[in-house]
């Protein structure tokens, strides 16, 4: 299984019933309505129930009597019954339905919110189809279990109890016949469950995966296409969709011979019965019309009793689909810890009352969360300071950290040790909402939204104006959105793959600067642009990092030369800060780096892109 898709080991033991229990919060603002509805379902099988007794009045009295218009009343009683029984199932669609699509989108604004806030190491670990495949399958099935199979569970259960006790009263000796199958269906109906109960998990998280692959094959398609990947794309489908099919087919299988121990054991004493009941009728001890009524009876509970294995069925993939929704509910969220808001007076960085230190880097260390134990740190102690005002810019050879670095600022990691404090403030004590809001970052690969250009670039700043966005879009040298057909209320599709990667890169940088932040980190905005559009947004962006304090990873020399200093980021450590032509001629690692000659290979891998991804 690809990494992207690992996750959580699901706890094969636990029960149906507690997993089922935890949507009782979700469920009971409208558990009157949920509970009405299973009442209405009662009464009208209930009603179903009072037909036999009517047709043995039938038999017994008009029939028996040859009595033509008793037949006509006892059939008009019959219809009228049965007028009654479907009125009545209407009632109870009428009063879930509504509550029930209600509570699916409020358990869906729960888990999408949950997503939205937990870190991005829990993204990480969790393949993106996983997560969808929990907002919408698994969801769906929820309310479908809600709606229909948790109230009959119910109805049939009082439908048979009610049954057996007409059963009982007609001819007890009988209803022992049809009640001798209850012992073995218990016993056979708890060994299957607990088989389906691991096959639907199996197959749902297997829904996941196979999710997570055509995301990821639409997502990726111009590589796919380019490297002429398809056959091997078609191939891991195949893979997965056979193992998928082979789940379900085992689900088929046991659900299969779950139907027919259930179906066959009640017909077996049912037939037993009738032979019995007609050899009563035919010695006098027993009416042909109780018989009639018997039978019928025994008839109108064929289908509760027989629908317990599908219900069953549900039932366990409803706490499956439960188990998997909460196994994201469950997952913690990091505690804000944050004291500081904007609320307070000089309490923030930039504050009046806050002196301006600019960003400050205390012997910080960094390894990732899921990293194998044993691994080094990523960050062994890093020690720099940025001042307020000053542009540094961030140099290492490829997977030496300056990404995981930077990641640290807006807390999109939390360090493994030491502090990052901004103004003097350390920025775990600010609320995340706080610092996200005093820091502006533009990642090396932009991510954009299917959303229109507009939207997109206000997503730095949603309350800046229109001549805010002008202003970013000029300084990014966005002048190529006037010109789409609808300027900047065009749509640029998703991942904003209608555009250039120059483009995309530019509208991420105009983002990044449209708020006017306090601190601005950029991770090698320009690196997709060609060299007469580098230099305009390079001339435009001096004016921006002139206002701000700013933390630039740079690759090449062009990006370098934005910054008041370099600082050089080797080993997990900041090995040289001075500026451009200081390292040149103090530091020979800064000269192989700015030279291309340096060919070292770093111990520890660094990430490249935080936005838009859930998998790794």
């Amino acid at each position: 299984m690809p990494e992207s898709t690992i996750q959580p080991e699901p706890e094969r033991s636990r029960s149906a019933v507690r997993s089922l229990l935890r949507l009782w919060p979700y469920v009971k603002p409208i558990s009157h309505r949920l509970f009405g509805s299973a009442g209405v379902a009662v009464v009208a099988s209930c009603l179903a129930l009072l037909i036999p007794l009517v047709l043995e009045w039938i038999v017994d009295g008009p029939v028996a009597d040859h009595d033509p218009s008793g037949v006509w009343l006892g059939g008009g009683l019959v219809l009228l019954l049965g007028l009654l029984e479907a009125g009545l199932f209407g009632v109870r669609r009428w009063l879930v339905a509504r509550p029930m699509a209600g509570l699916e989108a409020t358990m869906r604004a729960d888990l999408y919110r949950r997503l939205q806030r937990l870190p991005v190491a829990f993204h990480d670990r969790w393949g993106s189809g996983q997560l969808l495949s929990r907002a919408t399958n698994d969801l769906q099935i929820l309310r479908m279990f809600l709606t229909f199979p948790m109230v009959f569970l119910a109805v049939n259960t009082a439908t048979i109890v009610a049954g057996f006790a007409i059963l009982f009263s007609q001819r007890w000796s009988l209803g022992l016949i049809l009640l001798g199958p209850v012992v073995p269906l218990v016993i056979l109906c708890s060994y299957f469950e607990a088989r389906y109960q691991i096959a639907s998990r199996n197959a749902q998280d297997q829904v996941g995966d196979l999710t997570t692959l055509v995301e990821e094959s639409v997502l990726g398609i111009r590589i796919i296409k380019a490297f002429g990947r398809h056959r091997n794309q078609a191939e891991a489908f195949r893979r997965q969709s056979r193992e998928l099919r082979g789940t379900e087919l085992r689900k088929a299988r046991l659900l299969a011979d779950l139907w027919m121990v259930i179906t066959g054991l009640p017909d077996v004493a049912l037939g037993a019965a009738l032979v019995l009941g007609v050899v009563q009728v035919a010695d006098g001890d027993l009416s042909a019309g109780t018989l009639v009524a018997f039978l019928s009876t025994a008839l109108a509970l064929r289908w509760p009793v027989e629908s317990l294995g599908w219900l069953l069925s549900f039932s366990n993939e409803a706490a499956t689909a439960a188990d998997r929704v909460f196994e994201v509910l469950d997952t913690e969220i990091p505690p804000e810890t944050g004291t500081e808001t904007h609320s307070a007076t000089g309490a923030v960085p930039g504050g009046p009352e806050r002196p301006a230190d600019g960003i400050r880097f205390s012997g910080v260390r960094f390894r990732y969360p899921d990293a194998p134990e044993g691994t080094p740190d990523l960050l062994t102690g890093i020690d720099l300071h940025i001042r307020s005002g000053e542009t540094v810019a961030l140099v290492g050879a490829t997977g030496s950290g300056k990404t995981s670095l930077t990641a640290l600022i807006p807390r999109l990691y939390e360090p493994t040790g030491g502090r990052v404090l901004l103004d003097g403030i350390d920025a775990a004590l600010l609320t995340r909402s706080t610092l996200r809001s005093l820091v502006a970052t533009a990642f090396e690969e932009p991510t954009l939204f299917s959303a229109s250009v507009r939207e997109n670039v206000l997503m730095g700043a949603p309350d800046a104006g229109e001549a805010d966005l002008l202003r970013a879009l000029e300084i990014a040298q966005c002048d190529f959105v006037h010109k789409l057909p609808l300027g900047v209320d065009t749509q640029v599709g998703e991942q904003g793959l209608s555009l250039s990667g120059g483009q995309r890169q530019r509208l991420a940088l105009a983002r990044a600067v449209v708020g006017r932040p306090r601190f601005l980190v950029l991770d090698d905005p320009l690196s997709a642009l060609d060299v007469h559009t580098e230099a305009l947004v390079e001339a435009a962006l001096r004016q921006v990092l002139a206002t701000t304090t700013a933390l630039v990873v740079a690759h090449r020399p062009s990006t370098v030369m934005l910054a008041d200093r370099v600082a050089l980021l080797s080993e997990g450590r900041i090995a040289a800060v001075g500026t451009h032509q200081e390292l040149l001629s103090s530091s020979a690692a800064y000269r192989r780096l700015m030279s291309g000659q340096d060919g070292s290979t770093p111990a520890a891998p660094d990430r490249q892109q935080f936005e838009g991804s859930s998998t790794r």
